[in-house]
């Protein structure tokens, strides 16, 4: 089923080009910004007219007079206002009929794509060195976001955790677990945090020569494939792995070890990488070290820009892993999609990447390289999200302090509610706030991180929402609604047809964030619905209505329950049943 927007971007669009003359006519369809105006504006007029040289108001007229002809149950009327905008007024009865077919079929409520496409989404991608910090929360839940809605359309979601697991650091790491690995059976306590044993291994690097000696040597014998050092590098990567699944299970994240594709994933494939620019006649020696460059990258002085592909040492960098996962995704998993969701700082790198891939022929004809940038989380001194003695926060510490926050407000807020109970709730109103606080805003800004303000349950905050799903499951519970059990027939008052139509607009939002990548509008979205129906739930009476009505705005209810539901699982947010 076509959402509302593109059944009238075709309507209109056929009448506009037997008008005009001009086969493939775009009529422009936007929801409109005030109801007056009608549910939806079609601007595609002027455009043509200025193509043809036509007066745009009369060119809108004779449209509107060419659609007024044909039948169309999902138009009540057409007006033409301004320059040359039509203004598109719905039925109602067209908009009960779609809301029944999808109360019965309610996986309507988000359509199938018409045309799936296999799609890899890379985020998250700690460095297996550390533990996971702060900084890596935007682009988890970000990516998280995106393979839920695109999946949920029906395309082939391929998730991939482009972790680091390689490099000289690891090299320090190893020689460190060597020294006190004599007692093997301490080594999972000495890794339970591994932020203390990456700071005592750099404190022994910084200290000792001979240790750091040991450390390059180590980094050698790895990347050569020695089986001892292997061994030990796995070990380190595996508990590292542990702290990653324990943080994604508790942010309710999709992401598991099967779909982690490593930095060592790609290392068998880097010499290959070489020889494919070689061949191609795109690299030169500068300083020693390996480049490309392209007439397109020139710095702030018109020198050219360099992408690195092997140092001096013969060592490799980002990039050239980078190419060879570009050339996985190409034509090992035939991708025709794939994005990349890493902090807007990385944004040259990609697009010199991305450039080199094309020119070199690591990218297929029909794969889009896109990277889905994103800003800074800050604190409220408008610094990047610190402690107060300057270190980085784990994101596990900060998840953990979200939740004990939560807890305090659920108890404060109800009082009666039994320990476990409020730690059930408190768990997920904790991890929901961290998570829509970051997705409601647009992701290419950065942000100010702020407790008080996402965990309120005013305003545009998860528990709001929650709290609002949870409220019409409470009216619905009592009368023991079941979703397609009744139909809505009733829209006599303007609140049931805003709320409706806003219902039924969800399809078009899950489009829109799909397409550009901006978790930020489904957000808005709900927010908005939730107070639609706040509005609903205050001017139109529910269980005091006579029964034909009651069923009809019990059903109407449930509908937004529903709505609310899959709009926030998408955000990978989990719903309660009673706050």
């Amino acid at each position: 089923m076509d959402t509302l927007k593109q059944t009238l971007n075709q309507f209109v669009g056929e009448g506009l080009a037997e008008v005009s003359g001009i086969v493939q006519c775009n009529a422009n369809v936007i929801t409109s910004s005030r109801p007056e105006f009608g549910d939806y504006q079609a601007n595609g007029v002027m455009s043509i007219a200025k193509k043809i040289g036509d007066n745009p108001r009369q060119l809108a007229s004779a449209v509107v007079e060419n659609l007024s002809s044909r039948t169309n149950k999902l138009i009540d009327k057409l007006e033409v206002a301004g320059p040359g905008f039509i203004n598109i007024h719905l039925a109602d009865s067209a908009l009960m009929n779609r809301a029944d077919h999808i109360q019965q079929n309610i996986r309507q409520l988000i359509p199938l794509a018409t045309v799936p496409e296999k799609i890899v989404v890379d985020y998250s991608s700690p460095n297996l060195a550390k533990e996971m910090h702060v900084g890596h929360l935007r682009g988890t839940i970000i990516g998280d976001c995106l393979a839920r809605v695109l999946e949920r359309q029906g395309h082939h979601i391929i998730r991939q955790n482009h972790v680091g697991d390689w490099g000289t650091q690891f090299g320090m790491l190893i020689s460190y677990m060597k020294e006190i690995s004599s007692d093997a059976a301490d080594l999972p306590r000495q890794l339970a945090d591994l932020e203390s044993f990456y700071r005592a291994a750099k404190e022994r690097f910084d200290a000792d020569p001979a240790f750091a000696d040991r450390a390059r040597s180590s980094v050698v014998k790895l990347q050569s494939g020695d089986a001892e050092y292997l061994a030990v590098w796995q070990q380190f990567i595996d508990e590292s792995l542990k702290h990653c699944q324990a943080v994604y299970n508790k942010l309710n994240v999709t992401l598991s070890r099967k779909d982690l594709k490593a930095e060592s994933f790609y290392n068998d494939e880097l010499e290959g990488v070489v020889k494919k620019l070689q061949a191609a006649s795109l690299l030169s020696v500068s300083d020693g070290a390996r480049c490309v460059f392209l007439p397109e990258f020139a710095g702030k002085d018109g020198d050219p820009l360099p992408v690195i592909i092997q140092k001096s040492d013969g060592g490799y960098l980002y990039a050239t892993t980078d190419l060879a996962a570009v050339q996985y995704r190409s034509f090992e998993l035939n991708a025709e999609r794939s994005l990349y969701v890493v902090d807007a700082r990385q944004s040259l790198h990609f697009q010199q990447v991305f450039a080199v891939a094309q020119a070199a022929g690591f990218a297929s004809d029909k794969i889009k390289l896109e990277h889905v940038a994103y800003g800074t989380m800050m604190g409220t001194d408008g610094r990047p999200f610190k402690t107060r003695s300057g270190d980085t926060i784990k994101l596990v510490d900060l998840l953990d302090e979200a939740v004990r926050r939560a807890q305090e407000l659920v108890a404060d807020k109800n009082p009666h509610l039994d320990v476990e109970s409020c730690t059930a709730i408190a768990q997920k109103v904790g991890i929901a706030a961290v998570k829509y606080a970051d997705l409601s805003k647009n992701r290419t800004s950065d942000y100010i991180f702020d407790w008080a303000s996402m965990l309120s349950f005013e305003g545009n905050t998860a528990p709001y929402l929650m709290y609002a799903y949870a409220r019409i499951r409470s009216i619905l519970r009592r009368q023991e609604v079941v979703l397609n059990d009744y139909k809505i027939t009733s829209l006599s008052e303007q609140a049931e047809r805003s709320l409706l139509l806003k219902i039924l607009q969800l399809s078009e939002i899950v489009d829109m964030v799909a397409k550009d990548c901006y978790p930020n509008l489904l957000c808005n979205y709900l927010y908005e619905l939730a107070g639609l129906f706040m509005r609903f739930y205050e001017s139109c009476p529910i269980l005091k209505a006579n029964t034909e009505l009651r069923n009809s705005r019990l059903s109407l209810s449930a509908l937004t329950a529903e709505t609310l539901q899959q709009g926030l699982d998408l955000l990978g947010i989990q719903t309660l049943e009673q706050m």
